[in-house]
């Protein structure tokens, strides 16, 4: 059986993340956004999203992307909410059987006010 291979980058909420005011927050969350948008629009990122109602609280999101795990540490370092402090970026290799899973180009917000816009 041949297996597609994709890195996975797993979003996690620090025990000890950084006391921010609200505001600040919010902006870094919108940074956090415009930096994933980014990614998408390079065709690095195949798919990502937030995790909601999970067991474990600090698991905030999950990206898959088309890089080498090297690379994608790399662009993780760079995101404004993992500078921060405020998330970290745990990267792994998922191996599935071959042709399991498509990804389609879809749009992906670029700010909290996009997200929410429902549009």
């Amino acid at each position: 059986m041949r297996f597609d291979q994709h890195t996975v980058v797993l979003l996690v909420r620090p025990s000890d993340p950084p006391e921010l005011p609200q505001d600040a927050i919010d902006r870094l969350q919108d940074a956090h956004l415009a930096h994933q948008a980014g990614l998408v629009e390079q065709g690095l990122v195949l798919a990502a999203g937030p995790f909601l109602h999970g067991d474990d609280e600090h698991l905030r999101g999950f990206v898959v992307l088309s890089i080498a795990p090297d690379e994608a540490r790399a662009l993780y370092a760079n995101d404004p909410a993992v500078r921060a402090g405020r998330l970290l970026a745990r990267v792994t290799t998922w191996l599935l059987p071959e042709g399991n899973l498509r990804f389609e180009g879809v749009p992906v917000p670029r700010s909290m006010l996009e997200a929410a816009s429902g549009d």
